[in-house]
């Protein structure tokens, strides 16, 4: 969407201004400088302390305006420094300087106004304190803005109006997070760092609440996780043909807005307010929805609280073809209550229909249930039987691996055709994201040693939509920094907190250089690491560190059977289409590439041709990838980790030998 910008006139010099920016803001940006109090960069603007204020002359009419919470919207003529406006800033300095005489945040304002007589408003109400609280209201707004609590507020009107908790008792429910303090011009709020004894608290804080201010000002226009959570990726999955829809067969449907954030929104979930996934998060993504009326299972008829749904829980429902917003909440919620996982649930029942749709299966095998894309009631019953340990659903339960086989053995339809639509590799299904068009995605889903989520694969925006890993290089790169930058989150018991998606920003190969969406990030990350343990930490210390880890657990994979190349290789459809249907759903796309990419003229060859053709050139990148990918982390090209791999991050212990031993290369 294209960025209007008005036309206005700042002192006598014409300036542009993006339309609706505050014009303090704008002002700021012009080198002008305004005295201010109650206004905070990470915080809404308040217009309490008046000191913005500025002239501002529309439609041959001047009045004074808080130029922090005033947006431009019309071509106006703004005076920052006329005779009015002085005048007022010195008054307001004057009784600021009378109440709060040694406070010196008021000093340097009354400084800079041109106010030095104390006297002039000084009563019974003078705090001589030189860190009195001066009622500018930051803490307020910090405590609701940044971590969405309600600590603290006003009470008392004109003279009496003071700063206070509930009841006027200190509050249990405060978490200590400091936001308060972050944001207190006078020192009025102080910190007593003796909880947990981190190395250096300050560092920890500055990293804090720079997340904290991020989120409180940037959320809203990006990512929407305050007020819808995670919900709000269906929609952008959705118009990048990136949902999985109909067992990853296409990428997009008519139907996803039933169950996009904005009716859930709408139906269901209870907004902006801090959740129950941990005390102090500013990013809240976690949703509820209350008082939700179950029509199945053991609690049918009752109103019950749904935690969530979460992104993955919802396009679960439209890999199903499962387009309803009640099916989703009553499925969301038996899926928590019974203990199982909404993705593999979701990704097993696509498999089970679309085997259904194609004759692999009956009525027979699935207990009278018809069990075509959409079934949502059929999906319910299911789920209920693998609670209930009866019936089909039991079976699902087993998961895709177990069904593949099964079927395969039992002579039911073409062999080739399950195993290349059933989603799972090293026995865990596929998560939610369609990866034919990023090679990247692929590769990182299908080679996680776990199994293929999303923590250590997503990087299918960077890929795809970016083209910011083009080559097998860049891609080997991204897979290698990725999921040991994930690793380390979780080794230190972190939060992907907002958005670190990162990639390779230097294109000279294995330099682990790093660009994330929001920059900065990465560093934020090192001094928080820093400030609780007073060490220093830098990309190859981390990368290090969580090299070991990753390697163990591939190790570990190996161990269990898994863990070598055979294992990293993908179901195609998580590569490319699989079925003349498929294909024809993206015609132009894929013959665009067949002829750009593969250098074969799709002119005149049968659609089951393309397909064919198109498979063979995939793969072939595909496996380039993994070559590439195996390479940067020190892998044999089975995909093993190599000893000298184990020797160089100190990790080569004898029985951790002993079990890759005989995969090395001569």
């Amino acid at each position: 969407m294209a960025v209007e910008k008005i036309k206005i006139n700042i002192n006598g010099k014409e300036v542009e201004a993006v339309k609706d920016t505050y014009l303090l803001k704008v002002l700021q940006d012009q080198g002008i400088q305004v005295p201010t109090l109650c206004h905070h960069k990470d915080l809404t603007p308040g217009g309490v302390c008046r000191l913005c204020s500025v002239e501002v002359e529309k439609n041959g009419k001047r009045k004074l305006v808080t130029s922090c919470n005033y947006p431009v919207r019309d071509n106006i003529t703004v005076y920052t420094d006329s005779e009015n406006v002085k005048k007022h800033r010195k008054l307001l300095a004057e009784m600021y300087l009378g109440r709060w005489p040694n406070v010196p945040v008021i000093q340097d304002i009354a400084k800079r106004c041109g106010a030095t007589d104390k006297e002039k408003f000084k009563s019974e109400l003078t705090d001589e304190n030189p860190k009195a609280c001066v009622l500018c209201g930051r803490c307020v707004r910090g405590c609701s803005e940044f971590v969405q609590e309600k600590i603290l507020d006003f009470a008392g009107r004109g003279i009496k109006r003071h700063l206070t908790m509930p009841y006027g008792e200190v509050d249990p429910h405060c978490i200590g997070c400091t936001s308060c303090a972050y944001v207190c011009p006078t020192g009025a709020i102080e910190i007593i760092d003796d909880m947990n004894h981190p190395a250096n608290p300050k560092l920890v804080r500055d990293y804090g609440m720079r997340i904290n201010a991020e989120m409180a000002t940037l959320d809203k226009q990006q990512n929407r996780m305050r007020e819808v959570g995670t919900a709000n990726i269906v929609e952008v999955m959705n118009a990048y043909d990136l949902l999985p829809v109909l067992n990853y067969q296409y990428g997009s449907h008519e139907e996803a807005w039933k169950i996009e954030s904005h009716t859930l929104k709408e139906k269901y979930l209870v907004q902006n307010m801090p959740d129950g996934c941990w005390k102090g998060c500013s990013m809240a993504c976690a949703k509820t929805a209350e008082g939700f009326l179950l029509k199945t299972g053991p609690y049918k008829g009752q109103r019950v609280l749904v935690d969530g749904p979460e992104y993955e829980t919802a396009a679960a429902a439209a890999n199903m073809g499962c387009f309803d917003a009640d099916f989703l909440m009553e499925y969301n919620f038996y899926c928590d209550t019974y203990g199982v996982d909404t993705i593999s649930v979701g990704t097993c029942m696509a498999f089970v229909m679309e085997c259904y749709e194609n004759g692999i299966i009956d009525k027979e095998v699935t207990g009278g249930k018809e069990l075509k894309f959409g079934a949502s009631d059929e999906v319910l019953q299911c789920l209920h039987e693998m609670a209930e340990g009866k019936g089909f659903g039991v079976e699902v339960g087993k998961g895709i691996k177990y069904l593949k086989e099964k079927w395969i053995s039992e002579g039911r339809g073409d062999e080739d055709f399950i195993r290349n639509i059933g989603m799972e590799a090293k026995g865990l299904e596929y998560s939610e994201y369609v990866s034919k068009e990023s090679l990247a995605q692929q590769v990182g889903y299908t080679m996680a040693v776990k199994g293929p989520q999303h923590d250590e694969a997503w990087l299918i925006f960077m890929d795809m939509v970016n083209n910011q890993i083009p080559s097998f290089e860049d891609k080997a790169e991204a897979l290698y920094y990725y999921p040991l930058w994930r690793t380390w989150f979780g080794l230190h018991g972190l939060c992907k907190l907002i958005w670190n998606d990162v990639v390779p920003a230097d294109n000279s190969k294995y330099k682990p250089q790093v660009a994330a969406k929001v920059p900065g990030h990465v560093e934020d990350f090192f001094n928080f690491y820093k400030g609780v343990l007073g060490k220093d930490i830098d990309e190859k210390k981390m990368l290090d560190e969580s090299a070991r880890v990753h390697n163990l657990q591939r190790i570990m994979c190996r161990m269990l059977g898994f863990g070598t190349r055979e294992y990293d290789m993908p179901p195609y459809r998580a590569v490319g289409p699989v079925t003349v249907k498929e294909y024809e759903s993206r015609q132009e796309r894929y013959d665009t590439q067949l002829k750009e990419l593969v250098g074969v003229d799709p002119e005149g060859k049968s659609t089951e041709e393309k397909v064919k053709i198109m498979r063979e050139f995939r793969m072939k990148q595909y496996n380039r990838a993994v070559d590439a990918t195996y390479e940067r982390r020190g892998w044999t090209k089975n995909g093993v980790p190599k000893i000298s791999r184990l020797k160089e991050l100190g990790i080569d212990l004898p029985e951790l030998v002993e079990i890759v031993k005989d995969d090395q290369e001569d």
